[in-house]
């Protein structure tokens, strides 16, 4: 692997150190994170019902907005079951002496299969950084453990959440839920269908390495700097978009060594990603519990929502320590 060269030595190479610069900020923002105290808008109280419909069928009672905050709610305070997550909605508008109607769990579970799933972000001004990468979420249920332990075959397999995120904020600003099968070049078109704005730089590892990543990422954005490590016995082509940014990959591995080129592309900063998958797994889960995909995509949505309103209350500002020589 690129990153574990001279592995053998690595043990004499001091850990990097970090210090937090708004640490009083950020100590404050954590406090946030689990406060009780809610609120809800004139404008979403305005929009808690829904339209009525001219087509033919039963009228709903519920807003996309209402079936949005219930589903928020319920994954913000520890991802509770949509019985649990009926009875806090109820217990927050009886507190603030609301006569708003709650939905109930089986509205919930309906309504969670046909919600929107795109996530509504304001992007920074000026071009994005973003880095794209995949991890694997269980399936409710046995899975694996039943093939392996019995010999058959389970219908419980994973799920491949895709991700981009903002390198200089920290948000998600797409996503893709997909089965285990699917690759992740294939996902860099749905992911950048949901940017609005101009890319300045696509990172990812080298599993996104190919023709069409590049390829999709200059359509979309036809300045941006593609920044994936070519294989290691990778040969110059030409397919890969104006300027040859694959083949000058190539050639500055070769020059310089696979390290130097991480660090003269900045590289690096794709490690980002790899803490926003441990932060989804850590504060949301690393299962899915909804049983149909188009509940899952929605319960992948709102977890990723969830993280951005979170990190909007507060993130630390870390910078990197000297370390001392012996």
């Amino acid at each position: 692997m690129p990153n574990k060269h001279n592995a053998a030595r690595r043990h004499h190479i001091a850990k990097m150190k970090f210090r937090v610069t708004n640490w009083v900020e950020y100590e404050a923002g954590l406090r946030r994170r689990g406060s009780l105290t809610l609120w809800i808008t004139p404008e979403a109280l305005a929009k808690w019902r829904a339209s009525r419909r001219r087509t033919p069928g039963g009228q709903p009672r519920y807003s996309d907005l209402a079936i949005e905050t219930t589903l928020m709610l319920g994954c913000a305070f520890g991802m509770l079951r949509l019985r649990q997550t009926e009875g806090l909605m109820n217990s927050v508008i009886d507190l603030m002496g609301l006569d708003l109607p709650v939905p109930d769990h089986t509205t919930l579970s309906r309504r969670a299969q046909k919600q929107p799933t795109r996530i509504r972000s304001s992007l920074p001004d000026g071009p994005l950084h973003v880095l794209a990468d995949s991890t694997g979420l269980k399936v409710y249920g046995a899975g694996q453990w039943l093939q392996e332990k019995h010999g058959a075959k389970s219908r419980r397999n994973w799920r491949k959440l895709h991700l981009a995120v903002d390198a200089d904020s920290g948000r998600i600003v797409a996503h893709t839920l997909t089965d285990q099968d699917t690759d992740d070049p294939s996902q860099v078109a749905p992911l950048l269908d949901q940017i609005d704005g101009e890319i300045g730089q696509f990172t990812a590892d080298g599993a996104y390495d190919g023709a069409p990543t590049y390829r999709t990422v200059l359509r979309h954005s036809d300045a941006a700097q593609v920044v994936i490590p070519p294989r290691s016995k990778a040969a110059q082509r030409s397919d890969t978009g104006p300027p040859g940014q694959r083949d000058s990959h190539i050639t500055a591995i070769a020059e310089r060594g696979r390290l130097n080129w991480q660090a003269a592309t900045g590289y690096g900063k794709r490690a980002l990603i790899e803490t926003t998958m441990g932060r989804y797994k850590a504060l949301i889960g690393p299962r899915l519990r909804a049983r149909c995909f188009a509940a899952q995509q929605t319960e992948v949505a709102i977890g990723c929502a969830v993280l951005n309103r979170m990190l909007a209350t507060g993130r630390p500002d870390s910078v990197r320590r000297k370390n001392r020589q012996p």
